[in-house]
Formats: C-alpha cells, structure tokens, sequence
C-alpha cells in the first residue's frame, strides 16, 4: 500500500482541528504548524469538508473544524476519502478477484492485506493521534518509536 502526500496531509491538517478544540483554524495556521504548502492544505480542507469531515465558515472568526468528534474520525476514513479504497488489485476488490486454481491462494493474500490494514487504519482515531496515545495493539507493531524532526539517525 502507499500513502500519498494527500492522504498523508489530510491526517496531519485533521489532527491539527482535533488539537485545536473546536476553535476554527485557517488553513494558513495548520500549513505553518505542518510545514505543508498552504495551498495543498487549502485543497485538502476543500476535499475533506467535501467528504463531510470538516465545516468551514467564513469571516473574521471562520476557519476550518472537524465536522464530528476526532474519536468517530478514523484514519481509514481519511486515507479513503483522498485515495478511495485502502486496496485494489487491478482496479478490483480483492473479494471480486478470479484466479486459476494454482494461484487461487493470492487472492486470499490479498484480503488478508486489505483486512490487516483495515484492522491497523480503522483502529485509530484522529483522537488518538492528537492527543500521543496509539491503541496499544498498533504502538506495539512498531519495534522503535519513529524519529522525530531533527533528530539524527540512529
């Protein structure tokens, strides 16, 4: 599976409104906390609230907010709604692929990576990332905490 700059932006543009409490941020303010080219973030937003997963509002007080609670905002709901479904095989569903019968078990590979992601991308919350507290089924997939920016490799 990749995850595009898109999917990956959005996630960080949603975590940014969970973090910021139902005040409503610009899409300037999150692309600064981000590091994202505010135009990706604007483009973004607009795909998002599109999706339902973020309001807007305009004025002096406007800016941008999570549409629902960030515990009800999954990760797989965010990476489908910039990149569509989590696998495809030949533009297919795994469960709608046909195989010959010596190859029959790669369709199964398939559905089990796409349940195994599903289990991983479904399982946390955009709560759970802006608040630093993974599920612990996920936190321990991962031998290493990931570096941080700055931080010199090991």
């Amino acid at each position: 599976m990749r995850i595009s700059a898109r999917a990956d932006y959005a996630l960080r543009a949603c975590i940014e409104l969970a973090r910021a409490d139902d005040i409503a941020s610009s899409s300037d303010a999150i692309a600064q906390a981000q590091g994202i080219p505010q135009q990706f973030v604007q483009r973004i937003l607009g795909e998002m609230r599109h999706a339902g997963y973020v309001t807007s509002t305009r004025g002096g007080r406007g800016g941008y907010r999570l549409a629902s609670p960030p515990e009800r905002l999954t990760v797989a709901d965010v990476v489908r709604a910039m990149d569509g479904p989590l696998v495809r095989v030949h533009g297919l569903d795994p469960d709608e692929l046909r195989y010959p019968e010596s190859t029959v078990d790669l369709a199964v590979v398939w559905t089990a990576v796409r349940a195994c992601l599903e289990t991983v991308l479904d399982g946390v919350t955009v709560h759970d990332l802006a608040t630093g507290r993974l599920p612990a089924p996920v936190s321990e997939l991962v031998p290493r905490p990931p570096r941080r920016l700055g931080e010199p490799a090991a």
